[in-house]
């Protein structure tokens, strides 16, 4: 760890990292809308490289809390949603492995328009979360109807994580919850499970690609801001009981609606 942190860059991603997972443990959320803005413009990652780095810091943190949840949620309750389960994650992947492709092929200008519009988008859902709280509705109709439309909507879920480099709870969550009637504590768990696949094939697509930055600064503060994002996300995972998560939600749709702006502002200057 103290090689991971020995430059100020390192250090910097660290420092930013710890506290954005345990906010974002606090509300349920991976965190990787919020270390995006970090990388882009605290660290100074070009859009094209933030993204990949994100992907692999966001495998890092579901793997520790995959393991951390392993035993809140029996299989039997996971069983329950397996059609909608696999239909997210077969949707996901193919839309994570066509989103990889497409990020290359943007230009930066448009990237960073499209991950600013994203982040709008993710805020404003918080708020709309906040505002006007839905009830879970179990949907109807067996495996005919569950799967495909889980993959329809896995298809935009993988497409959003990709061009963030996000693990897309945020979306996965609502859906389960909101569209198939998971319980809260099943729909976290499945979203782990989902957006582990959805993510390893980002980054293997991404790798393929040539896309991630090599050498050991890049690789420095990933490690970095990996172990930070994990050390937040348990401390947020604990004190969860006791947070004001309405308070928290409003909070960090209004930071991530700044960073949305920030992008933009940044982009016009870069024109200007």
């Amino acid at each position: 760890m103290r090689t991971a942190l020995g430059c100020p860059y390192a250090q910097r991603a660290f420092a930013y990292s710890a506290p954005i997972g345990a906010l974002a443990g606090l509300i349920g959320l991976g965190g990787g809308e919020f270390r995006l803005p970090v990388l882009m413009h605290v660290i100074g990652f070009p859009a094209k490289a933030s993204i990949p780095l994100n992907l692999i810091v966001s495998l890092t943190t579901l793997a520790a809390a995959l393991l951390f949840r392993s035993h809140v949620v029996p299989a039997g309750a996971l069983e329950q949603h397996l059609p909608e389960i696999v239909g997210l994650m077969v949707g996901g992947m193919i839309s994570a492995f066509w989103g990889a492709g497409l990020v290359q092929r943007l230009k930066s200008g448009r990237l960073i328009a499209a991950i600013a519009i994203l982040l709008a988008a993710l805020g404003g859902l918080l708020l709309i979360e906040v505002l006007f709280p839905f009830q879970p509705v179990d949907l109807p109709g067996g495996l005919l109807l569950r799967l495909p439309l889980a993959m329809l909507l896995g298809l935009g879920i993988g497409l959003v994580s990709s061009l963030l480099g996000v693990a897309g709870g945020e979306l996965l969550i609502p859906s389960l919850m909101f569209v198939f009637g998971a319980d809260i504590k099943t729909a976290g768990t499945a979203s782990l499970i989902i957006s582990l696949a959805i993510v390893a094939i980002g980054i293997w697509r991404y790798g393929r690609l040539g896309a991630i930055p090599r050498g050991r600064g890049p690789q420095r503060i990933t490690i970095a801001m990996g172990l930070g994002s994990i050390l937040g996300s348990l401390i947020g995972g604990l004190a969860a009981a006791a947070a004001p998560v309405l308070a928290l939600k409003i909070l960090l749709a209004l930071v991530l609606l700044a960073a949305a702006a920030k992008t933009l502002w940044e982009r016009s200057s870069a024109r200007g």
